[in-house]
């Protein structure tokens, strides 16, 4: 049975990703500095779960965590923008240095498809560039945009306490929304395709929706009228500060409420489109998974919109 290590296991797409891989017959070791991480979850197989701590920061906690390991999944930490070059480089430097088959990063954001200013985005490409330099045979996917974000403090208040669905999309901006489950299915499916090494891909979910589009299904979902009430880009930003709590240093609130409120300029504006995928390509490279990943009105109802569902704000 092989061994999939996942970095970032403790959070909301780490634990998707853990859950489908265990799912999946995989034995899943969980990278995480958490002495609990899964607390409050329980899903088949939780209990076999190896955990194991490693320091991003520290190149020298990552032979012992990651020694043994023949799939690494690997999500970049929101928190750490600027150095999604460097850190994804030096896990592929450690995978190849212990002959793991296949190291898959998850950008948990666009990549950009064609020449030009892609703002933040290019660190994407910048960071694909340092993994495949690392030695390590990898996979990269693009995910643009997720189901699962609905859920966090920094949405899921609005949505359950006051009827409102904010979030900083202008009426117009279409999203391909994607749920972290199917995200982790992507990153299954890649990995005995000899195709997708070496290789990277958008992806998102089967339907292409605005914001009344959303505010409709939550509103099935949740029995109750839920209104489309965007929010401007620079309240986002501090909607994300206030979520993150005593968990982002006082120094850098003020920087990174300003990134988030740059970033969601650039998407309402953006003529890439960085919300919207190609989702005949992305069948044309995985039919496999053509009608089986979840729409937000399937996605919807399954969930518990109380606080048993709270995670982490970023992760």
């Amino acid at each position: 049975m092989a061994l999939i290590t996942v970095i970032g296991a403790s959070g909301r797409q780490g634990m998707a990703q853990v859950r489908q891989a265990l799912a999946a017959g995989y034995k899943v070791r969980a990278i995480t500095r958490s002495a609990d991480p899964f607390a409050g979850e329980d899903f088949p197989g939780i209990d076999s779960v190896e955990l194991r701590p490693m320091d991003l920061y520290d190149t020298d906690s990552y032979a012992a965590a990651l020694e043994g390991s023949d799939y690494i999944f690997y999500t970049h930490p929101l928190q750490a923008r600027a150095d999604r070059a460097v850190l994804v480089g030096q896990v592929g430097a450690a995978a190849a240095a212990l002959d793991v088959k296949r190291v898959v990063w998850n950008t948990s954001s666009w990549i950009p498809d064609k020449p030009g200013d892609a703002f933040t985005y290019a660190g994407n490409t910048k960071g694909i560039n340092a993994l495949w330099r690392s030695g390590a045979p990898g996979t990269v996917f693009g995910s643009v945009l997720f189901m699962d974000n609905l859920l966090t403090n920094w949405a899921r208040p609005f949505i359950v306490g006051e009827g409102r669905y904010v979030y900083p999309h202008n009426p117009e901006l279409e999203a391909n929304w994607i749920s972290l489950d199917d995200v982790a299915k992507f990153m299954l499916a890649s990995l005995e395709r000899p195709d997708m090494e070496g290789a990277w891909l958008n992806i998102g979910g089967p339907e292409r929706m605005r914001g009344p589009q959303v505010a409709k299904v939550l509103s099935d979902a949740l029995g109750k009228p839920i209104k489309y009430d965007p929010c401007t880009p620079a309240e986002f930003g501090r909607y994300l500060v206030e979520a993150a709590g005593d968990g982002m240093p006082a120094a850098m609130r003020e920087e990174f409420a300003k990134g988030i409120e740059a970033f969601y300029d650039y998407n309402n504006t953006a003529p890439t489109k960085p919300f919207a995928v190609d989702m005949d390509h992305v069948y044309e490279r995985f039919p496999e998974l053509e009608g089986k990943l979840e729409s937000m009105a399937e996605w919807a109802p399954r969930q518990d919109w109380g606080e048993k569902n709270h995670r982490p704000a970023f992760g």
